[in-house]
């Protein structure tokens, strides 16, 4: 038996009795509690991923909620990891861009990434060297001032973490952005793990290169998979949240993929979509 869980902030009784009736599911004492409806579903109903894609997801649009078909077994204890990727998932900037601001290139910058996350340009590293070479001569002081004054955290992020600590879940964070905020992130939100590049400063100044290799899509699912085995686990029993092509990867050898606010092409290729509530949408999946 299975289950399809519709949420959103405003999840409304007759969003969900449209979503059924599209489905082609039984209507009957439909009541929505904290803004989520669960659907047990009988044996005899199978919701493929094509009737998901092309009958309920226009509903959902429209809408304004999202859904996820979860097999009866899965729920929290099934899982030990969750890893995110930072930028535009964990947090609502791209730290990258805000950075290029500074010296008025953030529009140069951004395309390059805008291009990156849609998967335009395949090679990450090529995409995260040219943009790394915009920001030569950009003062230190400049990552403080993004992180303070323009770094927000995600909708639901605190709560999501907070229902991985008490699930027993170890976190990861893994990004292609820099160590100056997943370092300060880490110590704020009392991460268990993070990677990610680190810019060379000289003199207090921005160089314009990356130390070391870059963290690419293939380093990211590396990092997950390591961090699986370090901790004894199948990567199976981890859940990977991103918003970009260069999250693919690691997505693909989770138990769990969820596309995070994400380009369309995005989540096309993932288990999972949040495009209205927050992070802690993944809580009232598996609760």
């Amino acid at each position: 038996m299975s289950r399809l869980v519709l949420t959103s902030p405003r999840l409304e009784k007759h969003s969900v009795l449209e979503a059924l009736e599209a489905l082609q599911l039984p209507t009957l004492g439909v009541e929505v509690k904290h803004n989520r409806y669960v659907c047990e579903l009988p044996e005899a109903v199978t919701l493929t991923a094509t009737l998901l894609q092309e009958v309920l997801k226009p509903v959902a649009m429209t809408h304004e909620f999202d859904y996820a078909l979860l097999e009866s077994q899965v729920n929290a204890d099934q899982f030990k990891l969750l890893a995110m990727d930072m930028d535009s998932t964990l947090i609502t900037i791209e730290c990258i861009d805000e950075i290029a601001d500074f010296v008025g290139k953030k529009k140069e910058v951004s395309e390059i990434t805008e291009a990156a996350m849609r998967g335009e340009i395949a090679d990450f590293a090529e995409s995260l060297t040219r943009r790394v070479a915009l920001l030569r001569g950009v003062p230190e002081s400049a990552l403080d001032a993004v992180y303070n004054e323009r770094l927000r955290l995600s909708p639901g992020a605190e709560n999501l973490l907070a229902f991985a600590r008490k699930s027993g879940w170890k976190t990861l964070l893994v990004s292609g952005g820099f160590t100056f905020f997943t370092d300060k992130l880490k110590a704020r939100l009392g991460l268990d793990y993070t990677r990610a590049n680190t810019l060379e400063i000289v003199d207090g100044h921005l160089t314009g290169k990356v130390l070391g290799p870059i963290i690419d899509g293939q380093a990211k699912m590396e990092t997950v998979q390591e961090t699986c085995t370090q901790m004894g686990i199948d990567s199976r029993r981890s859940i990977v949240m991103g918003d970009g092509a260069n999250d693919l990867k690691m997505m693909s050898i989770s138990g769990a993929s969820v596309a995070f606010r994400a380009k369309p092409a995005v989540q096309l290729q993932t288990d999972y979509c949040i495009n209205f509530g927050g992070l802690d949408t993944v809580c009232q999946w598996l609760i």
